[in-house]
């Protein structure tokens, strides 16, 4: 079966391993740690960043930093995984679920207004399939009402909105190293923290709520429990292998671009004569490669081409069940329609995309499709 993903490895992961076990120390905020935040302060300009063992712990630290108490509302897109939701739902928060663009999975930024309120105290974006959402809008929202904006940019590593990355536009970004991204070592995940006023705290809650990293840095003699927190930090072994893919990122972000561009050539007249479309990117935006999706006619069709391409070996795969219609939240909705969010669910149809991916035998196959 021709995988829908495969982990792509550097060639320095185990090296990388290694040499943390000889260093000593294996728990988190090592060397490689330091190496790792080293890495995106200096090529994205941030302020402060720290690895955590998930995109959902760093969205978790997002709430917290954030100060999120029963009856505030946040307002995020309800097509998005539930780690987005999750993370503010433990705090309370009412969750107020936005329908998706009918151009694109994402947000859709000009239905935002109609619902802040006073109780409304963060917006939550989520960058789908790395691409940008309309963060001029957004921020001007935010601005306007006095709102936190939070970047939930999972799938964007290296990727932007007019010039900026994305993940240091919104007050705090988040980013996923699970295995399925571009950039990955199993499962990880990073804060961005892009408003001075969050640096000293989201160290506390990143060490179980102890002033530890003030500490080790020799700016106080003793350090104990001096807020909530947890244990947000991965160990040097999954520091050491992200850093050998954080150093291959030029060579794997071009891979997979050129993957997803020979995608969009091959099936444009394919998907025309199949009422199909491809992906959007607005031209705010760029295209990181990280997912190659279709939007079929409706959901038999999508059906009939997950059937036909595993039948062929190929393994394709639908992406979110819109939350505010999942199971766990729908007594909590407010009870709006929110029809693109509905259509993404229904026909969004994602195929194979990774580093070593026969990207000619796919198109062939899909090719034949109808023929």
């Amino acid at each position: 079966m021709n995988p829908f993903n495969k982990p792509y490895l550097s060639g320095k992961e185990l090296h990388y391993i290694e040499d943390a076990v000889k260093r000593g120390k294996l728990s988190g905020d090592g060397y490689y740690t330091k190496k790792c935040h080293d890495f995106f302060i200096t090529n994205y300009g941030v302020k402060k960043v720290l690895l955590t063992t998930s995109c959902t712990d760093a969205l978790e630290m997002a709430s917290l930093l954030l100060d999120i108490k029963p009856g505030d509302e946040v307002i995020m897109p309800s097509y998005t995984f539930v780690s987005t939701a999750n993370a503010f739902e433990l705090r309370g928060a009412t969750i107020k679920f936005v329908d998706s663009r009918k151009d694109h999975p994402g947000m859709d930024e000009q239905l935002i207004a109609s619902l802040i309120t006073p109780k409304t105290k963060a917006i939550v974006v989520v960058h789908y399939a790395g691409v940008a959402c309309n963060m001029d809008v957004i921020k001007e929202l935010a601005n306007k009402h006095d709102l936190f904006v939070v970047e939930d940019a999972a799938q964007a590593i290296d990727s932007y909105y007019k010039g900026k990355p994305l993940g240091s536009i919104g007050h705090l970004g988040t980013f996923s190293f699970h295995e399925t991204k571009n950039i990955q070592c199993g499962e990880g995940g990073l804060l961005m923290i892009n408003d001075n006023r969050f640096v000293k705290r989201a160290e506390i809650l990143w060490e179980k709520g102890t002033n530890r990293s003030a500490f080790f840095r020799g700016e106080i003699d003793k350090y104990g429990w001096v807020d909530v927190g947890s244990s947000f930090l991965p160990s040097e072994l999954n520091a050491a292998y992200l850093f050998a893919q954080l150093e291959s990122l030029k060579n794997i972000q071009e891979q997979r671009k050129n993957l997803w561009q020979h995608y969009f050539e091959s099936l444009t007249e394919w998907t025309k004569a199949n009422q199909i479309q491809l992906p959007f990117v607005p031209n705010f935006a760029t295209n990181n490669g990280h997912m190659f999706y279709l939007i079929c006619k409706n959901s038999e069709q999508r059906a009939q081409l997950i059937a036909y391409l595993k039948n062929q070996n190929i393994l394709s795969v639908f992406h979110y069940i819109s939350l505010h219609s999942s199971p766990y939240f729908l007594n909590k909705h407010d009870g709006r329609i929110l029809p693109m969010s509905e259509v993404y669910t229904d026909r969004l149809l994602r195929l194979p995309m990774y580093y070593e991916l026969d990207v000619n035998h796919v198109i062939n196959v899909l090719l034949s499709y109808g023929e």
